[in-house]
């Protein structure tokens, strides 16, 4: 003989509403977990990518630390005319070099023409004298510029008409800037 109650399936159905709902628990801390991996491993890797990124403004005049970055450069954040920009040091560079998208939108007036020898062969560039130039804490005016008409990206090349105003010294994968 068998007995049935009308009880008998609500534990289970409660059990399986409780299943339901640790599963669903589970799998959003999973999510967050995962998400939180990605979002650490993104983090650290744009750190590795670009180790410059955060050169806070520092002192008056101080001296500037900069990481080479994976691809052999060194590139930091920066400013021409009070305007941000991303800076690429290059010591066999003459002038602050510009590319055209760059000068424009920096609002920079371009003087005579002259002809520049770079790495890629001799190109046409146009005189400009920038008010300001300025990396972290360094700073220096009337700095002559160059604005290359056919120069890709839009990172500016911190060439020696800036660098030549202050010490530099490199060791291992550092470059210090210094007054």
């Amino acid at each position: 003989m068998r007995i049935e109650s009308a009880s008998a399936s609500t534990p289970l159905s409660l059990l399986s509403y409780a299943q339901i709902s640790m599963h669903k628990t589970g799998l959003v801390m999973i999510t967050l977990g995962w998400l939180l991996i990605a979002g650490l491993l993104w983090w650290g890797f744009d750190r590795y990518l670009e180790p410059n990124a955060d050169l806070s403004a520092g002192t008056a005049q101080g001296p500037i630390l900069l990481k080479r970055s994976p691809d052999g450069h060194y590139a930091a954040p920066g400013r021409i005319n009070g305007q941000a920009v991303t800076f690429l040091v290059d010591t066999g560079a003459s002038n602050v070099a510009i590319p055209l998208a760059t000068a424009q939108r920096l609002g920079l007036r371009s003087h005579r023409a002259q002809r520049s020898h770079t790495a890629n062969g001799e190109v046409v560039a146009y005189a400009t004298r920038l008010e300001s130039v300025s990396l972290g804490g360094l700073a220096a005016q009337d700095v002559a510029g160059s604005i290359l008409p056919n120069m890709q990206g839009d990172a500016v090349l911190l060439g020696m008409s800036f660098l030549s105003r202050f010490h530099i010294s490199m060791r291992n994968d550092e470059m210090l800037i210094q007054p």
